[in-house]
């Protein structure tokens, strides 16, 4: 838990996000829709990987796209708010693409609640609640404009209560509630441990890849360098086919 704790009293607050928007060129090519199970559509394919993340889409794709995002991210929000809509209709929907969120904690502290949250109702409602928590940052960042002083006040508490003050002060437990998650659940949720230390591990991981801030995309394994919105990303799908 040391390092949970480390974690928990990080403040690099919205620096880690965002970046230049150069679309890497790659080969073009021709990848074929593919039908989804029948009575679906590629949508309700989602599914836990080993890596932590959350993977929607059919599982064959011949495109596979990883973004490791921040639910606090403004950079992140903007993608969402420009980018999941016409990612999810045109390129995950036929079959082409497999879209998949990995958490990155930027913000330490603070990041925990709306990652707990987001997970604590399982697969699917991953991607509904992922996309409703970006679309309310407007709501939500100003509440993070005295950040430092409340970190402050929650030094020596365990890491549970602490990311229960944040989703306290935030309202991300209101949140959830209004979107069928039990208040009981998603206060558990809060302070699984098993979850806390998976959700470290996983960041780890990413710091590993090289992720360094968020957003940032991987596509078929390999990184988009300085490609942070829609645009970038889409010129990269088509770029590889899609």
């Amino acid at each position: 838990m040391k390092r949970i704790a480390l974690l928990a009293g990080a403040l690099a607050l919205m620096t880690g996000c965002g970046g230049s928007n150069d679309a890497p060129s790659a080969p073009a090519g021709s990848v074929k829709a593919a039908a989804a199970p029948a009575g679906q559509d590629w949508t309700q394919t989602v599914s836990p990987t080993p890596e932590g993340g959350y993977v929607m889409g059919n599982p064959n794709a011949a495109i596979k796209l990883v973004e490791y995002g921040s639910r606090l991210c403004p950079t992140c929000g903007a993608f969402a708010n420009t980018g999941m809509r016409p990612l999810i209709e045109n390129y995950v929907k036929p079959g082409k693409v497999s879209y998949e969120f990995r958490e990155f904690l930027v913000h330490g502290a603070p990041d925990f609640p709306p990652a707990l949250l987001g997970r604590c109702g399982g697969a699917q409602p991953f991607f509904p609640l992922l996309e409703e928590m970006f679309a309310a940052q407007p709501t939500v960042l100003p509440k993070m404009e005295d950040a430092g002083a409340f970190q402050q006040a929650q030094q020596g508490k365990a890491p549970g209560q602490i990311f229960t003050a944040w989703a306290e002060k935030l309202g991300f437990i209101d949140f959830v509630k209004q979107r069928g998650i039990p208040e009981a659940q998603a206060r558990a949720c809060l302070t699984d441990e098993k979850q806390i230390e998976a959700l470290t591990k996983y960041m780890d991981a990413g710091t590993e890849k090289g992720v360094q801030g968020t957003p940032t995309f991987f596509l078929n394994g390999n990184k988009l360098d300085n490609v942070v919105t829609w645009d970038g990303v889409e010129g990269a799908l088509k770029n590889a086919g899609a």
